[in-house]
């Protein structure tokens, strides 16, 4: 199939905007929690008419510093209940929030501020307010959420009345800037995709249709991903809209406690995220000796799973399922409060046997594809039709169409209206009155959309073979040492790549395997030429390449000294690979790949 659309079942009138469900909800169910904050002892609930009161005196203070509708007022912090409120706060007073990546640099700091003409900023602490100020940047205010911003805008606040917010919030239409976000992207400069009231409210509206098990006003989600990222962003906004109770965790370190003691209905992440749980849990059990058991559950959930879609488990896979699922299963869905219904994943593929996997053990994995530029998901899968390994079908009112080169492109109310201040970049993206999205794709016959690379990342051998490593490096990651990795080859006689090992997994397999450390355990850097760690990540390659033709398989890797990282600049903060950033930090590596000296190595 071509091309494959889906009829509209909301409509979004010319006066909506996002600001209508905070006071709608503060009218009609004023006493009902729809936010809870995490303080000492536990979580504290915010009710609606507490939230629009509190977003109301915020956008009272923006007011009083200088804000006038249109304005854009950059954010800049780490996930947490403040981002919301300021966030809504902006949007009150018909300003655009510009947000800003808690781990960005100075430069893309100084970029974004200068490029989008923000008139100030709200940051989290003092060492974001150095950053601001090193800028050189000319701004109205920087307010320090660590040091009371808050407070401080309701203060200069005190003396408006709460009718010039309304008044403020009225007059915005839905065809007004909300937000302008700058793509974190993986080469090149950021630019800000200017996204609507209504590319967003149609996102809301199309996804509370598609996940509404999820967004619905007796479930609860715990948002721990970046809110910079339109993922989150709507999320967040989806679940004040949908009255689904919206928990903030900032430290990912504490994610674990926090799930079980605030008990989600609901999770958002991406891949990794769910590669690094299944990997931490494989690795415990065989860590505490019980990896025989550990396996023959996860082997025994994957093919559970794959019997929904081929007429149900026979008996006897049905009695094996029941016994894990009381003595791994359970456990596992223990980890997460116990109460979840599904996750939602985005930012880059999961794996086809994961996601059977975590269908398998209860806890489904729901993909979506989508970018910046959609306003997040243009397609997700159901939970009622699930497809394990598509990122199903566009959401009502939008169409995928597979271009004659295999890129996909999407068209409807939730694709952004340009790039800030790029009419060229703009006319090439939305050429044809379609978005131009860079990846690749197949549809199958009944609309389900499978993402197989993006156009830039193909590599083209010597040999003319194109291979689209994501393939590859999807199914590589799957192993539980192996933490990041990235396929290279372009213009080179066969594949390679460069495999990182993951921190956490490293100690375990040390230990059992009596490699002492001679510094940090967590580092491979001693361990990089070690035959048994080499055999078993040539085992993982080899595992790799049945998913691939023999002229597109990996045929000699290196094994890195360390894992990528954000904060060493190899990874966006959604956590995909700057291709570019490694081959440039590891270009010797790549150089050793092909040495002529060596030969291939089997895998």
């Amino acid at each position: 199939m071509r091309e494959y659309s889906v009829p509209a079942t909301v409509t979004v009138g010319p006066e909506e905007n996002l600001l209508d469900a905070v006071y709608a909800n503060e009218a009609e169910v004023p006493r009902t929690t729809l936010l809870r904050v995490q303080q000492a002892g536990g979580w504290r609930d915010v009710s609606a008419a507490e939230f629009a009161a509190q977003v109301t005196a915020v956008a009272r203070g923006l007011i009083a510093s200088g804000v006038g509708p249109g304005d854009r007022v950059a954010l800049l912090s780490r996930t947490r209940y403040e981002w919301t409120l300021v966030d809504f706060a902006i949007l009150a007073v018909g300003g655009v929030t510009v947000p800003i990546y808690e781990t960005s640099s100075a430069s893309q700091i100084e970029w974004i501020l200068s490029d989008s003409g923000a008139v100030g900023i709200v940051v989290e602490t003092a060492d974001h307010a150095a950053l601001v100020a090193g800028a050189g940047v000319t701004l109205k205010f920087v307010k320090e959420i660590a040091s009371g911003a808050v407070d401080e805008l309701v203060a200069a606040g005190k003396d408006l009345a709460d009718e010039q917010v309304h008044e403020r919030r009225r007059a915005v239409k839905a065809d007004d800037l909300a937000t302008l976000i700058y793509t974190s992207g993986t080469t090149g400069r950021p630019k800000g995709c200017e996204l609507t009231h209504r590319n967003l409210l149609t996102e809301i509206a199309s996804t509370r249709a598609v996940l509404s098990e999820l967004l619905t006003d007796t479930g609860s989600v715990l948002l721990f991903l970046p809110l910079a990222h339109v993922f989150g962003k709507v999320i967040q906004c989806g679940a004040i809209a949908s009255r689904t109770v919206i928990g903030h965790t900032p430290d990912t370190k504490n994610l674990l406690p926090d799930l079980q003691t605030f008990r989600p209905t609901f999770l958002l992440a991406v891949p990794r995220v769910f590669e690094k749980v299944y990997n931490g849990a494989r690795q415990k059990a065989h860590d505490e000796g019980k990896g025989r058991i550990f396996d023959a559950a996860a082997d025994t959930a994957i093919a559970w799973s794959q019997a929904q879609d081929t007429g149900g488990p026979g008996l006897g896979l049905k009695v094996k399922h029941a016994v894990f699922d009381k003595l791994v299963y359970g456990r596992l869905r223990a980890a997460t409060g116990g109460r979840v219904v599904a996750a939602v994943s985005g930012s880059a593929p999961l794996g086809e046997r994961l996601g059977h996997f975590f269908r398998g053990i209860g806890l489904p994995i729901l993909e979506g594809y989508g970018l910046t530029e959609t306003s997040a998901g243009i397609t997700v899968n159901a939970l009622s039709a699930q497809r394990v390994g598509t990122v199903g079908r566009p959401v009502p009112g939008h169409g995928v169409r597979i271009a004659d080169d295999g890129e996909i492109l999407l068209r409807g109310d939730i694709v952004f209206r340009g790039y800030w201040q790029n009419e060229k970049a703009t006319a090439e993206a939305l050429e044809g009155g379609w978005f131009h999205s860079g990846d690749i794709g197949e549809l199958d016959d009944a609309g389900y959309l499978t993402i197989t690379g993006r156009k830039k990342e193909i590599l083209v051998t010597a040999g003319g073979k194109n291979v689209a490593p994501a393939v590859l490096e999807d199914r590589l990651r799957a192993h539980p040492l192996v933490g990041q990795c990235m396929v290279v080859g372009d213009g080179k006689p066969f594949i390679g790549a460069l495999v990182t090992i993951d921190p956490e997994a490293l100690p375990g397999w040390r230990e059992r395997h009596g490699k002492a450390a001679t510094g940090d355990p967590a580092s491979a850097a001693d361990l990089v030429d070690d035959p048994e760690l080499r055999g078993e990540i040539a085992a993982a390659v080899e595992e790799a390449n049945q998913a691939v033709s023999r002229a597109e398989r990996i045929r000699k890797f290196r094994i890195l000294p360390v894992d990528f990282t954000e904060a060493g600049g190899e990874l966006t903060p959604t956590l995909k690979v700057k291709r570019a950033v490694v081959a440039q930090q590891y270009a010797a590596e790549i150089a050793a790949i092909y040495a002529p000296a060596e030969t291939p190595q089997p895998a």
